[in-house]
């Protein structure tokens, strides 16, 4: 939309957007700092594990997978190297579509994961639940199902 007039923001829509800005900027690095002290591993491996303990038979698609962690498929293909390499997963062919590639959870993965939550959850709760009421809560959770479901991610 070259040489069109942005359609700039109002004065609450500023505060709100620079309060987003200053939670997404200040959070996922507090977060990602308490669980490598703590457990060793990344925020985005703990997404990543905790998603697999979550999923059916602790299996998913490196494509669902990918998408339930926010990540493009390099990324998570790298991660989930270094998981393996680890003994946390296991990467094999999809029986049902040879073209697709699964991730599984192992036993050590989610020995992993069990021992990393209490730690995470503390954190998160410190940061954030502890922080605001239920009705926030509820609305935030509706707030971040809007935004988070944008419907074109590739853009």
């Amino acid at each position: 939309m070259v040489g069109t007039e942005p359609n700039w923001l109002n004065q609450q829509e500023k505060e709100a957007w620079t309060a987003l800005t200053s939670v997404l900027t200040r959070l996922l690095p507090a977060l990602n700092s308490q669980i490598l002290r703590d457990s060793g591993i990344t925020h985005f491996e703990y997404i990543v594990l905790s998603g697999l303990s979550d999923a059916p038979d602790r299996t998913m698609r490196m494509s669902d997978l990918a998408a339930a962690a926010g990540a493009a498929l390099p990324r998570l293909s790298q991660v989930v190297g270094r998981l393996e390499k680890r003994g946390w997963v296991n990467r094999h062919t999809d029986p049902g579509d040879g073209r697709c590639v699964l991730v599984t959870l192992t036993e050590s993965g989610r020995d992993k994961v069990v021992a990393s939550a209490p730690g995470h959850v503390n954190e998160v709760r410190r940061l954030v639940f502890d922080r605001i009421t239920k009705a926030q809560v509820a609305q935030l959770a509706a707030i971040g199902n809007r935004i988070g479901d944008t419907g074109d991610r590739a853009r």
